[in-house]
């Protein structure tokens, strides 16, 4: 993999890129682009990594079709990034994508009817949580494994076969999954680090000195809630710290598959007492029944103004706008905006930790097409991996949203960082009831300011998340069954 990385950093200063926008068309129309590939398929088939021959590729001039409340594939206007897998399906193999509609909110039984009535789409989200419906719709027969099709062993899928392990079911995948990138990151504004004094986060991170500690001592410093002034606000907080921080997570999994409690691991332990005291010494904003997230939820919000310290942000944070941006984390024609990892554990075992969520897709059950969606699924990460296509992210993320060179090389990091130590989360679409106690050990020392300790949550919440787990596991081994 290190050998493959250099190769592709070579090939940044090898390749041209044309892009045709058009001028005048109408918002969601596609917008062709064309680029100079033959170059970057030499340097990928170089390190092994080949899409098939156009005469040999099954799957090639069909049509896949695309069930999901969005489509990523063929809707752009001039500020969008276009998905060039896309084009490469459609282009060298001849191939054609029905984007089929659901809402977010009816995905799941609009998915069921159409596999009740033998009208399955080929190909649904697979992500993080519960965008990804796993375990449950797997369990419940809407999915179907995709090792027949996907021999992750293959160089194309080298870097995110660990991630799709995270989809396994008594040893099967049901997830392909073509890109990673890190979930949230501790956004600041360093106007407002530098009124108040403290260390930059990001020399701090730097040295090697961005720690529990030193999060805890600027965060506690800042707090004052007669100044309407917070040290921490966000959704994320809790589990940032105490599990994408840590590595470790309240729910995960055995080596035979099954869901198991982890609320006994010290180390989740240390992060639950170091969300204890921020909550007990009021750095989250609260506010009645609103906590975690001033001004309705607005992601970022009183960063800017001075009223936020640390706003940890989910991936969203470099899909904002220049002008979303300014209205929350702060201004990017100044270089206010910068952002690092979560912070480390001053005694664990030296490394930083992020989540990782992952891109990608289920292969539905009765799929009509396994072969075109498998034929797409590795366009898109080809395309994902093509020095050409990185060339244009990294454009996009300095022209368009204004990213100093800093923040791009601390978005490289954040990414190694995830992908070095592949994390993810086990909850999000869990079975209801398990997912609320889940949400309860996670947000009630949080939402009750530190009335609880990890302590007594584990004793009011922790056999019945075990009773939940044991269900789970059951459903697991009668669908294996």
């Amino acid at each position: 993999m290190k050998n493959l990385k250099r190769i592709l950093a070579l090939a940044l200063c090898l390749l041209m890129v044309v892009t045709m926008v058009g001028c005048g068309k109408k918002k969601r129309q596609p917008i062709k682009l064309t680029l100079s590939t033959e170059d970057a398929e030499a340097i990928l088939n170089a390190a092994g990594i080949r899409l098939p021959p156009v005469e040999e590729a099954a799957g090639a001039n069909s049509t896949v079709t695309w069930f999901a409340w969005y489509d990523p594939f063929q809707n752009y206007d001039e500020g969008e990034m276009v998905n060039t897998g896309y084009f490469t399906f459609t282009e060298k193999y001849g191939g054609n994508i029905v984007f089929d509609e659901t809402t977010y909110q009816e995905r799941n039984n609009d998915l069921a009817n159409r596999i009740m009535a033998d009208t399955s789409p080929d190909l649904y989200p697979a992500g993080a949580s519960n965008t990804a419906n796993f375990p449950l719709n797997a369990l419940n027969h809407m999915y179907q494994p995709v090792d027949d099709w996907v021999d992750l062993t293959d160089p194309l899928w080298e870097g995110v076969a660990d991630a799709a392990d995270y989809y396994l079911l008594k040893g099967k995948h049901y997830a392909i999954i073509t890109y990673m990138k890190f979930k949230d990151v501790v956004p600041y504004n360093r106007r407002v680090i530098e009124e108040y004094g403290y260390d930059d986060p990001a020399e701090l991170y730097a040295n090697d000195d961005w720690t529990w500690s030193k999060f805890y001592e600027m965060a506690l410093d800042f707090t004052d809630p007669d100044a309407n002034r917070f040290g921490v606000d966000g959704f994320y907080v809790a589990n940032g710290i105490v599990e994408q921080s840590t590595g470790h997570y309240i729910i995960g999994r055995d080596e035979e598959g099954n869901y198991v409690s982890n609320i006994d691991d010290p180390i989740i332990e240390e992060g639950e007492a170091l969300i204890y005291e921020l909550s007990r010494n009021d750095c989250f904003f609260r506010e009645g029944t609103n906590y975690w997230a001033l001004n309705n939820y607005e992601h970022g919000h009183g960063v800017k103004d001075g009223n936020v310290l640390f706003w940890p942000a989910e991936y969203d944070l470099w899909g904002n706008t220049v002008e979303e941006y300014a209205q929350t984390y702060g201004d990017l024609t100044q270089q206010e905006i910068m952002f690092v990892p979560y912070p480390r554990r001053d005694d664990g075992d030296g490394i930083y930790y992020l989540s990782t969520r992952p891109d990608g897709f289920s292969l539905v059950q009765g799929a009509p097409n396994p072969e075109g969606a498998v034929l797409l699924a590795s366009c898109i990460r080809f395309k994902m991996i093509d020095p050409t296509v990185v060339n244009i992210d990294r454009k996009q993320l300095k022209e368009k949203l204004l990213w100093t060179d800093e923040m791009l090389e601390m978005f490289d990091e954040c990414t190694r960082v995830a992908a070095e130590n592949v994390r993810m989360f086990y909850t999000g679409n869990l079975p209801d009831q398990l997912q609320s106690t889940y949400n309860s050990l996670d947000w009630d020392i949080v939402r009750t300011g530190g009335a609880n300790t990890w302590a007594q949550l584990k004793e009011r919440h922790g056999e019945r998340l075990q009773y939940y787990l044991d269900d789970l596991n059951a459903r697991i081994a009668e669908y294996t069954e």
